[in-house]
């Protein structure tokens, strides 16, 4: 496999309309570890090999344990994620497989409790942006390094 196109280069005001929805995930009051943890869950979903290795050696730099790195694609079946970790991850597989579900009602219930209304718009917003981060890679075969 090769990349097909450097997205980078071809649009940089794609990349920086990108880059502005990072700034404000950047400037949300969502953990650090809550945000690599997302990336990573939405980019193990996607199939985005790129952005699973980026996430990962990332995660691994701010100091996330390798036990929870290795189990967060069964993270409903162990104890090594906090109530909060739990409903963000679950609120990351609800609107990255939109189509399958729409957000039931039920995910709202359970991630509801856990995050203010400006979190909820963060966290939708990191969600969208790790999609798109996976869209460009995937599609125009970004390959780790």
């Amino acid at each position: 496999m090769s990349q097909r196109i450097d997205f980078y280069k071809a649009s940089p005001d794609a990349i920086k309309a990108m880059m502005g929805l990072e700034q404000r995930i950047t400037k949300s009051g969502l953990d650090k570890s809550l945000v690599d943890l997302v990336r990573l869950r939405a980019s193990q979903i996607n199939g985005c090999a790129y952005c699973m290795d980026m996430h990962t050696a990332d995660a691994r730099k701010a100091g996330e344990n390798d036990r929870r790195l290795a189990t967060i694609s069964a993270w409903r079946e162990t104890t090594f994620f906090t109530d909060r970790e739990r409903a963000a991850l679950e609120w990351t597989e609800a609107l990255t497989l939109i189509a399958d579900n729409h957000v039931p009602d039920s995910v709202w219930e359970s991630v509801r409790p856990h995050f203010s209304d400006e979190e909820l718009a963060d966290l939708t917003l990191l969600v969208i942006a790790i999609n798109g981060w996976n869209r460009f890679a995937i599609s125009f075969r970004k390959l780790p390094s």
